[in-house]
């Protein structure tokens, strides 16, 4: 079965082109994810490209919540992208129909769970850009698939502590405003 990636693969190079404009001393700020970092943040993403490549080779999965700082130690970018080019290259048409297990909606091909995961690098995207100065404006055709996937995914984040609860988006705001308010950011 084919796969269309495109968003997963636009939501990645968004978060690389922001990690790629993080001063290096710009790591250690507080992003808006409660307790983490800059650094943690983008631990948390460059470690699921890590949990990515292993659903794909059917590895044991890393937690990439707990310390996520540990999967970019020392150059971030270049962390970042070696996780990538690794994770890219476990991702064969094999990988991509493969049964992945996605809570309670079952088993699903990995290659359907990455057109939804976009939602993960983007939004973290959008944590890093606060978190660094950084224009925060998404992608809206990103924005709009990843509001969707919010809304099947967040009970049950929310209920494993993963996610905090929705906020009030402000009268007539646009659809970033609100998914970001609905992910629990202000």
């Amino acid at each position: 079965m084919a796969h269309n990636l495109s968003g997963y693969h636009r939501a990645l190079d968004l978060f690389e082109g922001l990690v790629a404009g993080v001063p290096r001393d710009g790591w250690d700020v507080p992003s808006p994810c409660d307790g983490w970092t800059a650094r943690d943040v983008a631990g948390h993403v460059t470690g699921g490209q890590s949990l990515i490549r292993a659903l794909a080779t059917g590895e044991p999965q890393p937690d990439v919540n707990t310390d996520p700082a540990r999967f970019v130690t020392g150059d971030v970018l270049m962390s970042w992208r070696t996780a990538r080019k690794e994770c890219a290259a476990a991702l064969t048409p094999d990988a991509l129909d493969r049964l992945i297990p996605f809570g309670g909606l079952g088993d699903l091909p990995l290659g359907d769970f990455l057109e939804g995961y976009i939602l993960e690098p983007l939004v973290h995207a959008w944590d890093l850009a606060r978190a660094t100065g950084q224009p925060s404006r998404l992608d809206p055709d990103l924005v709009h698939h990843a509001f969707a996937t919010a809304q099947v995914v967040a009970a049950p984040l929310r209920a494993e502590g993963h996610l905090a609860p929705p906020l009030p988006a402000p009268r007539g705001a646009d659809e970033q405003t609100r998914m970001l308010a609905f992910l629990g950011r202000r």
